[in-house]
């Protein structure tokens, strides 16, 4: 920037736009909005306008090679060697023993890992570049690094060969079939689209549709006990995603759990939207969404409140009808007693690695694609979730499949993952810029939505929030921030879970315990690390946790409640029709 003086004080001028930046941004804007080359170009620009760091960086480099000679001379004369690059426990790609024990591969291993580890530190330590930046530059060039990983390629996977090898060719010519499976699918599959059916593998908890509007389908679950708590349990799932990750299989449902454990359980089926709903907005999901669940479970139920759980971006659709229902009816005439949030955000100022999608070029970019159809499709919503892990997510499954011949594992998580559903224009693009861009949901009265202003702090109701240590999605840090952002004498009950956005949440007990979990009642000012410091860690599952906590708050036991009512009768059977919606 530069300033010129004049008689009302100093004027601040735009700083001229070289030749080079305004190409670059042109051709961002018209042909790659996602900066997948320009960030590149964007980091070595600023490495070139650096020259001191430069020469530090090069001596870094040149350590580097000097130490994978160092590795190759010694493995080649059969004397021991130091890994160069220590790997990633979590990185699966070099875990065969032949990767270490034979000289030529461990090698080749060395020299990949290394030099793919230090072009990302150049990325990310680009100087003069902002921390978006640097990691935006880091993300594509992780995912270009990845996919010229060499046991991609077949003639430098020793696996591959030796499986080609040991079939006699079989494995390769199998892999082929599954390539020209994965070409008319126009995908790398990671299971069968025939692998399980819902209703009949998936989603088979007895209960019937009560009710049903153009947004969503409420499921009330059979009882399977005699008596129930009096106050029932409303979930509200993502509409990203199709609710029956809760109720994916007998022993993996939570729902089968809560019906067990005594409660009384309605979920939310949201409709797969197709072009004609592309003007559904953010505040029809709070309005003939969850607040219409709320209103048909409490009559049905013919109680004055319920709990609300949500997940995911229901969580984030729960902790804003929250904040307006505390609004409209005031704290003590909320319909909701108590909530629970699974892995959702409410602050978005650290979203995780999504983040790198997330800038006013990516969205309009968007909102173009959306304009086109009314919607964003599930699979492209997927995709971009896949590069975020592509590893395990893409590279994976191009080896197993194409490059082994393997089948596809029948895996009823990864089934439902890519059971993709879409998301309405209007809803989508106001919860990208509103939510990730603007952080406004945090922001006392930035919103206004469903006709009320917004803000989390008039949320006085007991919450108890879970959060997954490996999240990706939904770090576990900035779930945790809800508990900044609800009023400082709301009740807070807070866990931190063992795995992941899905696994962390989908968590049965089990014996002996696969998973543990932290936790504690964070105060108003205690930070994330502060509460982990003192939060006690317990093997197992936190659901057995979560019912104690329920048990204590939802009132007395009262007669099962039949599935169906006069007033209610059923729709349909469990899991519903807008489930099957393609």
């Amino acid at each position: 920037m530069s300033e010129r003086s004049n008689s009302g004080g100093t004027e601040t001028l735009p700083q001229a736009v070289t030749p080079l930046q305004a190409a670059v941004s042109a051709f961002r804007k018209s042909i790659d909005p996602y900066s997948m080359m320009t960030s590149q170009l964007d980091a070595q620009l600023a490495w070139l306008k650096h020259p001191q760091d430069v020469m530090r960086a090069a001596d870094e480099f040149t350590a580097d090679m000097m130490a994978l000679y160092t590795h190759a001379v010694r493995r080649t004369l059969g004397l021991p060697a130091d890994e160069v690059y220590v790997s990633n426990p979590a990185d699966a790609r070099f875990a065969a023993p032949v990767w270490t024990e034979s000289a030529p591969w461990d090698i080749l291993k060395e020299w990949y890992l290394t030099v793919s580890s230090r072009m990302q530190k150049l990325s990310l330590e680009a100087p003069g570049l902002s921390e978006h930046e640097r990691h935006r530059a880091a993300f594509w060039q992780r995912n270009f690094l990845n996919m010229l990983a060499p046991n991609n390629f077949f003639w430098l996977n020793p696996q591959a060969i030796d499986q080609y090898t040991k079939t006699q060719g079989e494995s390769l010519r199998k892999g082929l079939k599954n390539f020209a499976r994965d070409v008319e699918a126009k995908n790398i599959l990671m299971v069968e689209p025939d692998a399980f059916t819902v209703g009949k593998d998936l989603g088979t908890t007895p209960g019937k549709v009560i009710f049903r509007n153009r947004l969503v389908e409420l499921i009330h679950y059979a009882p399977t006990t005699d008596q129930v708590r009096a106050m029932p349990i409303l979930i509200v799932t993502p509409w990203i995603n199709k609710f029956y990750i809760l109720d994916l299989t007998e022993k993996k449902s939570l729902v089968k759990y809560l019906t067990d454990q005594g409660f009384s359980v309605f979920i939310s089926s949201w409709k797969n939207p197709p072009q004609e709903m592309h003007d559904v907005r953010f505040d029809d999901y709070l309005t003939e969404g969850v607040s219409e669940l709320v209103r048909v479970t409490t009559e049905f139920c013919k109680v004055p409140q319920l709990h609300l759980v949500g997940y995911c971006i229901g969580g984030t659709l729960a902790a804003t009808y929250m904040a307006w229902a505390n609004k409209r009816y005031g704290a003590d005439k909320s319909p909701v007693a108590h909530w629970t949030l699974f892995t959702s955000l409410t602050d978005f100022s650290q979203p995780g690695e999504i983040n790198i999608f997330i800038d006013e070029a990516c969205l309009d970019a968007l909102d173009e694609l959306m304009a086109k159809k009314g919607y964003l499709d599930g699979n492209e919503m997927a995709a971009s979730f896949r590069l975020l892990r592509s590893n395990s997510l893409i590279w994976n499954y191009w080896v197993s499949s194409y490059l082994l011949g393997e089948k596809l594992p029948p895996f009823d998580v990864l089934f439902w993952n890519v059971d993709a559903t879409r998301m309405p224009q209007a809803m989508h693009s106001y919860y990208l810029r509103q939510m990730y861009l603007h952080n406004n949901l945090i922001k006392p009265d930035a919103l206004t939505i469903g006709g009320e202003s917004i803000d989390l702090g008039r949320i006085h109701q007991p919450l108890y929030a879970v959060t997954a240590e490996e999240d990706h999605i939904a770090p576990w840090k900035s779930c945790y921030q809800v508990r900044q952002y609800v009023h400082p004498d709301a009740p807070v009950r807070f866990v931190r879970s063992t795995s992941g956005h899905i696994l962390g949440i989908v968590n049965p007990p089990v014996n002996p315990p696969k998973r543990a979990y932290w936790v504690a009642e964070p105060t108003h000012l205690e930070d994330a690390e502060q509460w982990l410091a003192r939060a006690d860690k317990k093997p197992g599952t936190w659901w057995d946790d979560w019912a104690t906590w329920l048990h204590q708050r939802t009132g007395e036991m009262v007669k099962a409640y039949a599935t169906t009512s006069r007033k209610y009768p059923a729709l349909a059977d469990a899991p519903g029709t807008y489930v099957m919606e393609k």
